[in-house]
């Protein structure tokens, strides 16, 4: 399936669906058979089961039952736990629509897709209280009950799903699918902390071998992988599936799986853009599952074998069965599959050259590395040279226009400054000038008053005999 000479991973498109030719990819947590299936093969023999799978015409995937008639003693379990929830031995049917019940679900038909306060604030609503009941209830009964083997609590929350889907089974099947993905990640958000690898489960050892199968393994190469390498990549430019590589590793730290599919999807992106920088021709279905297995050797992403079995637990079935993140999380698991089993013949290796490698005894060529992380360290110095040069020369010019601007207003502060001393000048020679012809009408003045008191002393002195006589 996976080995070939002239490239190192082959997988067909139809090696992805599911066994049963239902159309729906399958998984290899499901032996090759996707969830519906899988869970029709798991009912023990005799069960009554109805089918109720949707015909495959691409139209999306329905939240049909998967199981409508369990065996009698798992039925008896499941019933006595409907009836924490419910009160009732099966879920209750919709009671006749009121007119609060028609805004809540006209609220609901409003809803913008990913806005998940907005979703919130309608089940907080007062008309919304008997779904928000529903809810809570189911919550507190799971927390109480966290102790139940996890298969069985993914039994429960898959039929909490599907019950509390009917609500809306007038809706548009897109609309169904965007409320349920709030209902998911409401339910899941709070249950994390007690679903997530359960102690009823060895998913913490099955963590644990595979971080330590994939540690083995970093030695493994891009060329081994046949992963098509950018012929540009250097020292600054580093790993082009670095974003992926980071996208892989924030799955751990999300709570609900469709967050967590969200970092698959978003990885899957990162690698696909990756493999079209690198290669001219568009990225195949062979190369982008080669690049997703080196991104997961070299990512080694924390507890990967528990976040996949959480999603596939507790996520909705038809995120994995069909769609974008149905394709990526296949993927995901095949080159999961892929390095568990992973050998010599699938790195075109010998089966001596592969032990050699798993025993530390080998080692993969460096000396190509190297002379390449020099000719690009080179390069770079003489970019870096050039810039420097470039720079110094910007420098220079700059210096140039500054002292060129600084003579010119050097020139124009010596002119500024020479005609202020002329008017200065003017100024003063006018000031001169007025003093005088003040001083010169003063003179004149005292000139004239002088004249006229002597006249009158000379007649005073004429006519003085004569009044004397008389």
């Amino acid at each position: 399936m996976w080995t070939d000479k002239q490239r190192g991973i082959r997988v067909s498109q139809q090696e992805l669906l599911c066994k049963n030719d239902c159309g729906y990819y399958g998984n290899p947590a499901w032996q090759g058979f996707c969830s519906k299936c899988w869970r029709e093969r798991a009912r023990p023999a005799g069960a009554q089961r109805q089918d109720t799978r949707p015909s495959n015409d691409g139209t999306p995937l329905t939240f049909s039952k998967f199981e409508e008639k369990k065996s009698t003693e798992k039925g008896r379990r499941i019933n006595t736990m409907r009836r924490l929830f419910w009160g009732s031995p099966s879920p209750p049917k919709r009671q006749e629509s009121s007119e609060s019940y028609m805004n809540v679900l006209k609220a609901f038909q409003r809803l913008e897709p990913g806005d998940f306060t907005g979703f919130l604030k309608i089940l907080r609503s007062p008309s919304s209280q008997r779904l928000q009941s529903r809810c809570t209830a189911f919550l507190n009964t799971m927390e109480a009950y966290h102790h139940l083997q996890v298969q069985k609590q993914s039994d429960l929350v898959q039929d909490f799903y599907q019950s509390f889907a009917e609500h809306f089974s007038g809706f548009p099947e897109a609309q169904v699918t965007q409320i349920m993905e709030h209902v998911e990640k409401l339910i899941m958000t709070r249950l994390h902390k007690w679903v997530f690898c359960h102690d009823s489960c060895d998913d913490e050892q099955k963590d644990l071998l595979l971080q330590r199968r994939i540690r083995s393994l970093n030695w493994v190469t891009p060329q081994m992988l046949s992963v098509p390498f950018p012929d540009n990549q250097t020292a600054v430019t580093g790993d082009p599936f670095l974003p992926a590589i980071t996208a892989i590793i924030e799955m751990d730290a999300k709570r609900a799986p469709q967050d967590k599919l969200a970092c698959v999807s978003k990885c899957s992106q990162h690698v696909f853009e990756a493999l079209s920088t690198s290669n001219s021709e568009p990225a195949n279905a062979d190369d982008f599952l080669s690049g997703l297995i080196y991104v997961v050797l070299k990512a080694n992403p924390p507890r990967l074998h528990s976040n996949m079995q959480y999603v596939i637990r507790f996520g909705l079935p038809h995120s994995l069965m069909a769609g974008e993140s149905g394709y990526y999380f296949t993927n995901l698991s095949c080159a999961v599959a892929f390095i568990d089993k992973l050998d010599g013949p699938a790195l075109n290796l010998s089966p001596e050259e592969f032990d050699g490698y798993m025993m530390r005894q080998r080692a993969p060529a460096v000396r190509n590395k190297r002379l390449q992380i020099t000719s690009d360290t080179q390069h770079l110095l003489e970019e870096l040279q050039g810039r420097q040069e470039k720079l110094d020369q910007g420098m220079d010019a700059l210096n140039m226009q500054l002292q060129e601007w600084v003579q010119a207003v050097n020139s124009q502060l010596d002119e500024a400054t020479a005609q202020f001393a002329l008017v200065q000048k003017e100024i003063a020679a006018q000031t001169e000038l007025s003093q005088i012809s003040l001083s010169s009408s003063h003179d004149a003045s005292l000139q004239g008053d002088n004249k006229e008191e002597s006249m009158l002393v000379l007649k005073d002195q004429h006519t003085g005999p004569k009044d004397t006589d008389c």
